[in-house]
């Protein structure tokens, strides 16, 4: 089948024809590949900031596809289904018993630990893939598949409740997926953001203010949400904050946080959380919303065989919204 490979981090990946199709093995699905979505995650693997776990690898974790082998009953031959980061958890550890999959001890990761959705076929694992909404066309299905969910989860982790004002630091594919859902909900958003192009879309989206990424929202926050790998954000959206506030980090790599003054910026019950991973329930949650209120991403294309140039435009923020690979 046709790939793109991961042979050497930080080098292109390799556009493979001859690479082996996966076999399906029990309790797995194999999926015709329909889309993928690109996220920044793939970057942070394919150029070396999170270590490796598999050699030969095919990066992608927000595939749509179809199933073509391995159906059961309740996913039967032809299903269209999606396939997110978390592509399987123990089960067993303390934590999945708790009912937080997403910390699991032994987790498995869609095109990390296992092949991806850069290809034209994808294995997955079969209680670990979500039927799609049939209003959602493929190219709009992929990024809610990570940048949607997990947008989704840090609202969640970041507490927030209908109404409040919440800030958005960094305007990429997971934040103008969540502007919508808090939209929905009457909160004002204000968003700070690099690129022209990116304060544009968050206005057009119906943000109550839009800035730079140096600069302060005009009123205190309730809620904050940073979305760009950088520690100096975190830093601004916590001192945007109200006493009481939340600041949830979205990000799986972060470069460092700066030294900050205590007295000035943390007092004050205010909260700096990390957003790890999602869960099944994310997951279903999140697309029943994206259904109800009828969310239609802002994508732009690229075939396969341009996943590197699909890559690069998603680290220069060249991309607003969305990319996805098409095979």
């Amino acid at each position: 089948m046709l790939a793109a490979v991961l042979q050497h981090t930080k080098q292109p990946l390799r556009i493979a024809t001859d690479y082996a199709k996966p076999e399906p093995k029990a309790g797995n699905v194999l999926l015709k590949v329909r889309a993928c979505g690109v996220c920044r995650t793939d970057l942070h693997i394919i150029e070396g900031e999170l270590a490796p776990h598999k050699e030969h690898l095919i990066p992608g974790h927000q595939i749509v596809g179809e199933i073509v082998d391995g159906g059961t009953g309740s996913l039967p031959t032809g299903t269209r289904i999606g396939v997110c980061w978390l592509g399987g958890a123990d089960g067993t550890c303390p934590y999945c018993k708790r009912g937080a999959e997403n910390l699991c001890d032994h987790p498995m990761f869609t095109g990390y630990d296992v092949n991806g959705g850069y290809a034209e076929y994808a294995s997955a694992r079969a209680d670990f893939v979500f039927p799609l909404p049939a209003a959602l066309d493929d190219m709009q299905a992929a990024p809610l598949l990570c940048a949607g969910v997990i947008g989704f989860r840090s609202i969640r982790v970041a507490e927030v409740q209908p109404g409040e004002r919440v800030g958005l630091f960094g305007f990429g594919a997971s934040a103008h997926l969540a502007i919508s859902v808090l939209k929905h909900w009457n909160c004002d958003v204000y968003v700070a953001t690099r690129g022209a192009s990116h304060r544009e879309l968050a206005q057009s989206l119906g943000a109550a203010w839009v800035g730079t990424e140096r600069e302060k929202p005009p009123h205190e926050l309730d809620r904050a949400i940073t979305f760009a790998p950088s520690g100096d954000v975190v830093v601004t959206a916590l001192s945007s904050l109200r006493k009481g506030g939340i600041v949830a980090i979205n990000a799986i790599h972060l470069d460092r946080i700066p030294e900050f003054d205590y007295d000035g910026l943390l007092w004050g019950e205010r909260q700096i959380r990390s957003v790890a991973n999602m869960t099944r329930a994310d997951a279903r949650d999140f697309l029943d919303v994206a259904a109800q209120i009828g969310l239609r991403p802002k994508v732009t294309v690229f075939p396969l065989q341009q996943a590197n140039e699909a890559l690069q435009a998603i680290k220069n923020d060249a991309v607003d919204g969305a990319a996805v690979i098409v095979p």
